[in-house]
């Protein structure tokens, strides 16, 4: 079997998680093996559970870093991996293992953070993709959404802590047009 790395990215709310679990779900249909990771920090929904925000979910094993991921993913032919940008960029040398070794590794991951700036290791993730889905969101216009806005009070945070995790109290899918970027960046 030829092993790839398959990578759902986009704003939030752009069904990336769905889409990992439904790829997970097929997998299992086919009587794979199947394991999937989330990272600690995602406590969300569900501790031990990725549960996309339209309430799909799938069992996971909560992770710290790739070293965990490492620790029990290779009896596994499909390998999941949801929120790949809260890992360190190192964590590509052990998908790209993964695929070389024949695994279906499947990661989805936010394309920017909420200022408009790439997460690295979802960047490297799309470099490295044999697959590659780029999803939208719906802008509150009605376009596609691909940036992901921060909202305190009603009010777009355009600095700050780069992480923030959150759902819809917190952010807002956003075309081009919506999205408020920092000052500098105009």
């Amino acid at each position: 079997m030829t092993g790839f790395l398959k990578v759902f990215t986009g704003p939030m709310f752009s069904s990336k998680s769905t889409g990992l679990i439904e790829h997970l779900r097929r997998a299992k249909i086919a009587k794979k093996t199947v394991v999937l990771f989330k990272p600690s920090i995602d406590n969300r929904y569900s501790d031990s559970e990725v549960v996309s925000h339209n309430g799909d979910r799938l069992d996971a094993i909560v992770v710290m870093d790739e070293h965990d991921i490492a620790k029990h993913c290779w009896s596994f032919e499909v390998v999941g991996i949801d929120e790949v940008q809260f890992f360190d960029p190192s964590i590509m040398e052990l998908l790209n293992l993964l695929a070389d070794a024949g695994k279906e590794v499947i990661v989805a991951g936010l394309n920017a953070d909420f200022m408009g700036e790439p997460f690295e290791t979802t960047a490297l993730a799309v470099h490295n993709a044999d697959r590659l889905e780029k999803l939208t969101a719906v802008c509150r216009c009605g376009e596609d959404a691909v940036w992901t806005q921060l909202v305190q009070d009603g009010e777009e945070v355009t600095d700050g802590d780069r992480v923030h995790v959150g759902g819809t109290e917190s952010y807002e899918p956003r075309c081009r047009k919506c999205f408020v970027r920092r000052e500098n960046d105009r």
